[in-house]
């Protein structure tokens, strides 16, 4: 199955957490993943086009700026309104992940902004799948330490290095993702 990653990353944090979710679909014999990054104009190539029009899965990332999306993000979705008018994305599989520097950082809003392009394209959402590190013992580096449900949520200190964060736990939990992301879209194609 064909499964393609498009995001914009400002810094190179959620190119970070893009990375690891991309390797999280490598592990996978079974999905054929792409990695499309978004430049700095918001563009992305005609051939990119072309590879999210033939994948069974589109996995949105962006990092959220001032609560929302980045505006290159924003600019691709809304050039995606070409593939909206002939049903392109129709019934696909889509899911989503995000950085901001706060814990909280409105990531949500992010989240919600992907959920609704990808209804107003006909797709599928897919959430995590898995529950929150919210006991007492969690630490940082535990899986889905920041509680995310409705798609990946990961946080770097805006003082952090690309090299420092986002951390080992937000890594490991974009490749957690990554496993749903194949799971969900194998009984999907399924059907």
């Amino acid at each position: 199955m064909n499964i393609a990653v498009v995001f914009h990353s400002g810094y190179g944090h959620t190119k970070k957490l893009a990375n690891a979710f991309f390797e999280g679909l490598k592990a996978h014999d079974s999905a054929t993943p792409t990695l499309i990054e978004i430049n700095e104009e918001g563009e992305i190539t005609d051939d990119e086009w072309g590879v999210l029009d033939d994948a069974d899965a589109i996995v949105f990332g962006s990092p959220t700026y001032m609560g929302m999306a980045s505006w290159q993000f924003k600019k691709f979705a809304d050039a995606s309104s070409k593939r909206w008018f002939e049903d392109k994305w129709r019934n696909k599989l889509a899911g989503g992940f995000t950085n901001s520097a706060a814990m909280n950082g409105d990531k949500h809003s992010t989240l919600h902004y992907f959920i609704t392009l990808a209804m107003q394209h006909g797709m599928v959402w897919a959430g995590m799948g898995m529950k929150a590190a919210n006991t007492k013992d969690a630490k940082r580096d535990d899986i889905n330490y920041v509680g995310a449900f409705s798609g990946l949520m990961a946080q770097s200190p805006q003082d952090a290095s690309v090299d420092e964060s986002p951390t080992q736990g937000d890594l490991d939990t974009a490749k957690a993702y990554a496993d749903r992301i194949v799971e969900v879209t194998t009984t999907w194609a399924s059907k």
